[in-house]
């Protein structure tokens, strides 16, 4: 679709690292959806990345305790 709409998307290939219990809850919940593991990593991103951008960034945490 979003090439039909002339939409580039960046298709890089990207290894992510995930720990064995977390990658197979990963694969289970791809299987239940009939999705791919990219798609199930992409909507969890843009489920998740307000919250993870109110985290605090080390640089903040380490002002803290110069203070």
């Amino acid at each position: 679709m979003s090439s039909m709409l002339g939409i580039k998307t960046d298709k890089r290939k990207q290894s992510l690292y995930f720990p064995e219990a977390m990658l197979q809850e990963i694969k289970e919940e791809a299987a239940r959806l009939d999705r791919s593991l990219s798609w199930i990593v992409q909507r969890a991103w843009k489920t998740a990345r307000l919250e993870i951008k109110r985290l605090p960034s080390v640089n903040d945490i380490e002002d803290e305790d110069e203070g």
